[in-house]
């Protein structure tokens, strides 16, 4: 899992996983580089990348979260549930395949937590632009063992 990210010349004053309660927040998080360094490719899905070029983005974005929630958790076995996942694909005008492109992300997780911990609520969302032209950002929420 990758270290934290940290984009160059960039402050980010903010918890990338929040605990509160039986719950951690987690805020959006997209594709990283072993080293930290956002993925490549970069730009836009439907112009610049492939679904199956986005879907792997969503896959290291997935990691980059997991990595997050273990360095605040301590351990991955204090989630109870995948509760709600809200992925954003950096979208070309006419692209209509994000549920597929966060499908990555998805899919991992249910194969990492199995179906009880690892089914999720989602959304997939085509937006205009994304940080640092990526081509996914993923946040959500888990439930914490009580």
């Amino acid at each position: 899992m990758p270290p934290p990210p940290k984009p160059p010349g960039v402050l980010l004053p903010f918890e990338f996983v929040r605990v509160s309660g039986r719950r951690a927040l987690i805020s959006g998080h997209g594709p990283q580089s072993s080293d930290g360094s956002f993925a490549v490719p970069l730009g836009k899905l439907g112009r610049d990348l492939t679904v199956e070029q986005g879907y792997a983005a969503a896959r290291l974005a997935a990691l980059s979260i997991l990595g997050s929630l273990h360095r605040t958790l301590g351990d991955l076995d204090r989630i109870s549930a995948w509760v709600r996942v809200f992925g954003m694909v950096n979208s070309a005008p006419g692209f209509q395949q994000q549920p597929s492109v966060i499908n990555g992300f998805s899919d991992l997780i249910l194969e990492l937590f199995g179906p009880e911990i690892g089914a999720h609520s989602r959304s997939a969302v085509g937006m205009a632009e994304l940080p640092f032209n990526i081509p996914v950002e993923i946040e959500g929420e888990v439930e914490l063992v009580g």
